[in-house]
C-alpha cells in the first residue's frame, strides 16, 4: 500500500472511531440527563472579552429572545464533537505574550492561541454550523490546581455541555471538576452572569 492510500485508510479509520466514540457517549448523556447550571445576576466581563467586544461589536450585541436550549439528537451530538476535536487539533496552545506581547487577548486563532481563542473558534463554527449564541456560551471556570481557564458551554435539552482545548472529550459541565464562575448570559452576547457556588475570577474583570 502507498504512503497515499495509507493516508487515505488512516484517516478513514480516525473518523469511523470518532462516529462509534461519539455515539456511544451520546448514548451515556441520552441516559443521564444532568440538571443545567444555575446562575444569578449580571456580573463583571472579562477585560479579554470586553476588548475583543471593542475590536467586533456586532458579536457582543446579539440579544435572544428565545433561549431554549438546543435539542440534542445524535446529529447535534456529532456535530459538537468533531467541532471540539478539529479545532483543537487545528490550533497550537501558546500564551497571550508569547503571541501578542500582552496578556489577556482574545482573538480568533491562526494556528496558535490560548483557551479563549479555542472557544471564541469552536463557537464561530458552531454558529455557522446554524447554532445559536444563547446556546454557545464562552464560560470562566477555575481548574482543580486553580488556574483560571476557559470553556464553551453548549446548552442542550440534555443539560450543559463542556468543549475544552484540554481534551477531545465532550462532558457534562458537572463531571469536568471545574470549578465554574460566570459565563455569557444566554440572552445578550455581551453581557456575564454569575454561576452559582463560583468563586472570584481568575482573569481579569470590568464591571459593567
Amino acid at each position: 500500500m502507498n504512503s497515499s492510500r495509507q493516508t487515505g485508510f488512516a484517516r478513514k479509520c480516525a473518523m469511523a472511531f470518532l462516529g462509534i466514540a461519539a455515539a456511544g457517549l451520546l448514548s451515556q448523556a441520552q441516559a443521564y440527563a444532568a440538571q443545567p447550571m444555575v446562575t444569578g445576576s449580571l456580573t463583571s466581563q472579562p477585560i479579554g472579552h470586553y476588548e475583543f467586544c471593542k475590536a467586533n461589536p456586532a458579536e457582543c450585541m446579539i440579544r435572544t429572545r428565545n433561549s431554549r436550549p438546543e435539542r440534542m439528537n445524535g446529529a447535534l451530538w456529532r456535530r459538537i464533537v468533531s467541532v471540539n476535536v478539529a479545532v483543537n487539533a487545528a490550533v497550537r496552545p501558546m500564551n497571550d505574550f508569547d503571541i501578542y506581547g500582552k496578556d489577556e487577548v482574545w482573538a480568533y486563532p491562526h494556528g496558535a492561541g490560548d483557551c479563549e481563542d479555542y472557544v471564541l473558534e469552536k463557537r464561530r463554527r458552531l454558529m455557522q454550523k446554524g447554532m445559536s449564541p444563547a446556546n454557545l456560551l464562552i464560560t470562566v471556570v477555575r481548574k482543580p490546581d486553580g488556574e483560571g481557564h476557559a470553556v464553551l458551554t453548549v446548552r442542550t435539552s440534555k443539560g450543559d455541555f463542556i468543549l475544552d482545548n484540554l481534551t477531545d472529550s465532550v462532558r457534562q459541565w458537572d463531571e469536568t471538576g471545574y470549578r465554574f464562575l460566570k459565563r455569557q448570559a444566554s440572552d445578550h452576547t455581551g453581557h456575564w452572569v454569575t454561576i452559582r457556588e463560583g468563586q472570584a475570577p481568575l482573569v481579569g474583570s470590568v464591571q459593567q
